[in-house]
């Protein structure tokens, strides 16, 4: 189901045009990138980034421009008013997420607390 309400997670102009690039070099339109959060790193939750083609039952599907971001419900609960980006750095690059229900995080960016 796509939604656009108060938990609604937005993507940058980076994370876009990063997944339209990699939906055209594996030449399929239909990739959207997936966002999960699992517990364990080293601050209590992590994030899971990968691609996928398909939706599952609770789903939730943000959409800009065409590229689409996959949320399960329960994920959805701890990135709820996020931002999806894809950042590139000195060390490298990668989708970070910026989540205001995080009340810290650890130095990479890819675990956090609430």
């Amino acid at each position: 189901m796509t939604t656009t309400h108060e938990r609604a997670v937005t993507i940058s102009d980076s994370a876009v045009q990063h997944i339209a690039a990699l939906r055209e070099q594996e030449k399929d339109e239909g990739l959207m990138l997936r966002v999960a959060v699992a517990g364990g790193g080293c601050s209590g939750f992590q994030y899971e980034f990968s691609l996928d083609r398909a939706c599952n039952e609770d789903d939730v599907v943000f959409e800009r421009e065409g590229i689409k971001v996959v949320v399960d419900q329960a994920s959805l609960e701890l990135v709820a008013g996020s931002e999806i980006d894809y950042v590139e750095d000195l060390i490298g690059s990668s989708f970070a997420v910026r989540n205001p229900n995080a009340t810290s995080s650890c130095g990479c960016g890819v675990s956090f607390s609430i």
